[in-house]
């Protein structure tokens, strides 16, 4: 499943669910001969935290409005194409009045995440920022001792940071570094178990994952200058809080599970890129790797 996925080119789950949808809205107004409408009006956004990773289109109700055809009708049509051309990537269901939900399976999630931590899989999403940090200097990056808000963002890196290197020399993950900052794992990190369901199926380590997914999608999709960068992180940092307080990586879990551990380690690694990118590139202060 992997292999099916091109996020190097699109990092956004978004972004590619975004394109599966301007496609079935290609083909559902071309096969009714319906014209006058532009696919970049469709709206999507992520859905709230359920324990699931789902993304809803109100789509079928813009098409209802200015075309006189009933919202349900037009969804389920929609469904029915997305279903039978998206790869099996997401689960889709509709809801009255004409919502279309997009559900990601495990081994989409799985396929993102690992995309994002193994290096140099990463591709746009670390050098854009890479790139940003080049003309930044050292002057501009500080431990910002006025904010404690921004403080705790910072001290949730470090410890990413230090949980990383300690998982390192005690042989769980291999990492290399880019600009002596970021931490990114060296080989693919066991994220699926044989039944091709997440490894990571903990309430605070999917809470984790949808708050990556969200902040992620924020940072490589356009329009988003409005953010409020500093709550992201900050909701990011709290459920990374959540995920280290009950979700161990050493003890019984690396001796009896040592996959799940790795798996841990994979949030780990994302969460930290993450957080650096938002501190650095956003918030223009430094993201510290010890404190």
């Amino acid at each position: 499943m992997y292999s099916q996925l091109l996020f190097s080119k699109n990092q956004g789950i978004k972004q590619l669910i975004s394109g599966y949808l301007a496609s079935c809205f290609s083909v559902f107004t071309n096969d009714r001969g319906i014209t006058g409408i532009e696919s970049r009006k469709v709206l999507l956004y992520q859905g709230g935290y359920n324990q699931k990773i789902l993304y809803i289109s109100g789509m079928a109700m813009g098409i209802s409005k200015s075309q006189n055809l009933p919202a349900m009708e037009i969804a389920q049509a929609m469904a029915g194409h997305l279903s039978h051309n998206s790869d099996s990537l997401f689960r889709v269901k509709v809801f009255p009045p004409g919502w279309i939900y997009l559900e990601l399976v495990d081994s989409t999630l799985a396929a993102w995440l690992q995309n994002l931590i193994v290096f140099p899989e990463n591709g746009h999403l670390v050098n854009n920022f890479l790139d940003y940090q080049l003309s930044v200097t050292n002057d501009q990056l500080q431990i910002s001792l006025h904010s404690l808000t921004i403080f705790k963002i910072q001290y949730a890196h470090s410890r990413c940071c230090s949980l990383l290197r300690l998982a390192e020399k005690d042989g769980l993950i291999t990492l290399d570094r880019i600009g002596m900052k970021s931490y990114f794992s060296v080989k693919p990190i066991p994220l699926l178990d044989g039944d091709q369901k997440l490894l990571l199926n903990h309430a605070n380590e999917m809470l984790l994952m949808h708050q990556l997914v969200k902040l992620v999608d924020d940072l490589v999709c356009t329009g988003s200058s409005a953010r409020n960068w500093e709550t992201a992180a900050t909701k990011l940092s709290q459920a990374f809080e959540k995920f280290w307080g009950s979700c161990r990586i050493w003890g019984e879990v690396k001796i009896q599970t040592p996959e799940l551990a790795q798996a841990r380690l994979g949030l780990l690694v994302a969460t930290q890129l993450v957080l650096r990118s938002v501190l650095e590139d956003k918030l223009q202060v430094v993201a510290p790797i010890e404190l």
